[in-house]
């Protein structure tokens, strides 16, 4: 029988991140919470034996098996409290919390009650984050000292419609708790703990924080610079993983984010077609093209599907509170 679930919000992360990579992991997506007439149409077309409810206690009353919070950042707290005390467990799309302390909270709140609580970072399995790891197994780039990440795109007006680029960051609106829990989360991934040594965190367009990079030092001596900006004329590559006998550029997003908001499902726990980014091997004026893997964002719920069985949780607490530090140091370093 498949694991039932809940998800609260049905817009962009509920709609498009979670629930087809549920469905394509194996679960029943038994319940949604949503009091928006176009999103209660949308989750009835998308999933016609899903029950649409109005309330948050109506949604922890459907017998389910996992919650997942896919609302607005204000109340992701709020919710996975509310889960996590009705004995559920729960995946929070990132940021789990607004700042260190909400997210000290939430997690304070699962061991109190021992039921577990991970993240959505998601990102770890796009296919450049797949394949930097590999190309660090194979160790093709000599010593590794140099990561440069980046979320670079131009959109110089503001969306009239988004919550995310109006709120303040109490709110919990801006780039800094949108896209740099991403580039935080996969840089400490491939090369583990990591001190925050610069910060600049600004608006260019006059409302939520959408210009932001960061400069992190591994305590394994690779400096990771990770850029996030709405208002970059001419992006820099997705990734460039330098090392002393080359670099790795990767120039693209893979095709996941493309295809989940053009309606693609995945079946099975995998992607029916190609994935893969394009990467390349340079020294100087030599180019090769590097083989990249498949990304796969259906397998962050294959690993859930298997931690309530008794599995590892795909991202563990710690992680989400290492993220969560950085984040909040980031503004207090950005704004003295």
């Amino acid at each position: 029988m498949a694991p039932r679930v809940g998800i609260a919000g049905y817009g962009l992360a509920g709609r498009y991140f979670h629930a087809p990579l549920l469905s394509g992991a194996g679960f029943e997506v038994a319940a949604v919470l949503t009091n928006n007439p176009e999103r209660i149409a949308n989750a009835k077309s998308d999933y016609p034996n899903t029950k649409v409810v109005p309330s948050l206690e109506e949604l922890l009353n459907s017998k389910l098996d996992l919650l997942v919070v896919a609302s607005t950042n204000d109340v992701h707290a709020i919710q996975a409290k509310a889960g996590l005390r009705a004995g559920i467990p729960v995946v929070v799309d990132k940021p789990m919390g607004r700042t260190l302390k909400e997210t000290k909270e939430i997690i304070d709140v699962a061991k109190e009650v021992g039921v577990p609580v991970t993240t959505y970072f998601n990102r770890k399995w796009d296919s450049d984050a797949l394949t930097v790891k590999k190309v660090i197994a194979e160790g093709v780039l000599g010593e590794i000292f140099r990561l440069e990440s980046r979320f670079e795109v131009f959109k110089p007006k503001l969306k009239p419609d988004s919550w995310r680029e109006k709120q303040s960051a109490a709110e919990g609106g801006g780039n800094l708790l949108d896209l740099q829990p991403h580039l935080i989360s996969t840089a400490l991934d491939w090369f583990g703990p990591a001190d925050l040594i610069s910060a600049s965190v600004r608006s260019i367009r006059g409302a939520s924080d959408d210009d932001i990079v960061l400069v992190l030092k591994h305590h394994n001596g690779v400096d990771s610079y990770l850029s996030a900006s709405a208002v970059m004329g001419s992006a820099g590559p997705r990734i460039r993983l330098v090392g002393n006998l080359a670099t790795l550029i990767i120039q693209d997003l893979d095709p996941q984010e493309s295809l989940l908001k053009s309606g693609g499902k995945p079946e099975n726990g995998k992607w029916t077609q190609s994935t893969k980014s394009q990467a390349f091997i340079h020294k100087g004026t030599d180019i090769t093209s590097y083989p990249t893997l498949d990304g796969n964002y259906t397998q962050f719920y294959t690993l859930v599907k298997a931690a309530l069985n008794g599995g590892a949780w795909p991202v563990s607490t710690d992680e989400a509170l290492a993220v969560a530090k950085i984040i909040g140091q980031a503004r207090e370093i950005s704004f003295r």
